[in-house]
């Protein structure tokens, strides 16, 4: 029976080498035929920057330009414009005047105190009386429609004097 052939160190070191040589130069790359062109000027196909902030003439816009002067607030039992709620709604119809195309919508709001009918009716005379003054600046009648909630949406629901100011008010919403 012959005797297996056995490497020494050397001969298996001087295998590896070359097998490893040869796996190597099988991943050389090679010199292409052709150089590829110089590069050009750059072009980009990026369209332009989007402006932050909310897109203008929508109601994100309307809020952010009236930074809290949508809403305007009455004394118990009244209705009538004071001079903090003219500078507010002049800011509105300002917006309004820059946008021909939108339309607005006015919440009349009262608080809990008094009858459903009385407060219905005392939240669309606040309604109006907004209408009324945004009209009188130059605003379009036919833009602006008007809608009472009377007591039925309230903005804080404690029943203090507090909350009650906070719920008599009208609230200008911008639509289409």
């Amino acid at each position: 029976m012959p005797t297996p052939h056995i490497f020494s160190a050397k001969q298996v070191s001087a295998v590896l080498l070359i097998a490893g040589s040869l796996a190597l130069s099988a991943c050389a790359t090679k010199a292409p035929k052709e150089l590829p062109p110089e590069p050009g000027p750059v072009t980009t196909t990026a369209s332009a920057p989007q402006p932050l902030g909310p897109a203008p003439g929508s109601q994100a816009d309307f809020l952010a330009t009236m930074m809290g002067d949508e809403t305007i607030y009455f004394d118990t039992d009244r209705y009538n414009i004071d001079s903090a709620d003219a500078a507010a709604l002049n800011k509105q119809a300002q917006w309004l005047l820059r946008y021909p195309g939108k339309r607005a919508l006015i919440e009349g709001h009262c608080d809990e105190r008094g009858t459903r009918d009385y407060n219905l009716a005392l939240g669309e005379r606040r309604a109006n009386a907004a209408k009324n003054h945004l009209v009188s600046i130059g605003v379009d009648p036919s833009r602006l429609t008007t809608v009472s909630y009377g007591k039925e949406r309230p903005i804080s629901l404690a029943s203090n004097e507090t909350a009650w100011a906070r719920n008599r008010r009208a609230v200008t919403i911008t639509t289409d």
